[in-house]
């Protein structure tokens, strides 16, 4: 139908006195123009119809700490990362790479910020395979104190497409020298919780990490371990509140116990974590960071509760 036909249509209708057929015409126009704007809210949704995800949920990666994995090689943990769906995968230094990949001295090669670009290629090659990124590496306790170092590690990261770099600095003399790069290279560095250990250790409290970030730049922030936070004695919740604005990724866990440093992991939400709390809470503040889960019991076989995990964080994020 032309445009200057609907548009005299369209006249008659309103300021006209339209015939049985233009009626005719008219309704079958503004019906099919209907339909299609239906069709279009519905596949924007737009239709009012509830959305499983909001907008910040919908956002949310999910990785799997290859920690999880120990008793495996790196290329092992990454096949099980597969596994359990992940398409993300957080790597930690001095992991077995491979057993098929060996040092000078004859024995298997580990992870580090030297690795060769043969090495690392390798890595990227088996990531690939199995479409799996590593989006995060740590942590990292001990980190070189020069220039020449820093590099090194920046250069390392940048070259496996890592965004997060996970740490606790064993001197806040070197949190200068971790900015400088971060800035340069445009990588997150998220500083890490342990339990308490000694007088010297600041990490385990929210409180800690802030003074450790004081005049640093945006991408210094904090990677909260939320079970380490319980088994601490720390009311999770609370702490996420704290830490408000500068969190860059989050690792994952429910634990067993309150106040116990020895509490074992749990699949989430059968704990004392927290979880959907925590979840509602980094959903308010527009977190939009990786969430990482660690689950560190029954590491010979943890892929079943590892599901466990991921089928809670799903179900709990759509409902957001």
């Amino acid at each position: 139908m032309r445009f200057s036909r609907v548009a005299g249509l369209i006249y008659q209708l309103f300021m006209g006195n339209p015939n049985l057929k233009e009626k005719n015409m008219i309704k079958k126009f503004l019906l099919t123009v209907f339909m299609i704007a239906a069709s279009l809210l519905t596949f924007t949704g737009c239709t009012g119809t509830k959305v499983s995800e909001n907008s910040v949920t919908s956002h949310w990666p999910l990785a799997v700490q290859a920690y999880c994995f120990r008793e495996f090689t790196l290329f092992e943990a990454i096949e099980k990362a597969e596994q359990c769906g992940f398409e993300y995968i957080e790597a930690y230094p001095n992991q077995v790479i491979s057993k098929d990949i060996l040092d000078a001295k004859g024995n298997p090669q580990k992870l580090w910020f030297n690795a060769s670009d043969e090495i690392k290629n390798k890595i990227k090659t088996k990531l690939k395979k199995h479409n799996v990124e590593m989006t995060s590496f740590g942590v990292c306790g001990w980190i070189y104190e020069d220039d020449k170092g820093m590099k090194m590690v920046f250069d390392f990261l940048k070259d496996m497409g890592v965004k997060t770099f996970l740490v606790e600095p064993h001197k806040l003399a070197i949190v200068p020298l971790l900015d400088k790069y971060a800035m340069e290279y445009k990588i997150k560095v998220g500083f890490h919780n342990h339990p308490p250990r000694d007088e010297k250790y600041k990490y385990w409290r929210p409180e800690g990490v802030l003074e450790a970030l004081e005049g640093t730049s945006e991408y210094l922030g904090a990677t909260p371990d939320v079970g380490h936070w319980v088994r601490s004695g720390l009311d999770p919740v609370e702490q996420i509140k704290k830490l408000e604005g500068k969190i860059v990724s989050v690792h994952l866990k429910d634990v067993s116990e309150f106040g116990v440093k020895k509490a074992v992991d749990v699949p989430l939400g059968t704990g004392k974590c927290k979880v959907k709390e925590i979840l509602g809470e980094l959903n308010r503040q527009g977190f939009t960071g990786v969430f990482t889960i660690e689950y560190e019991s029954n590491p010979e076989n943890p892929i079943s509760d590892i599901k466990k995990c991921v089928e809670y964080f799903n179900k709990t994020k759509a409902q957001l």
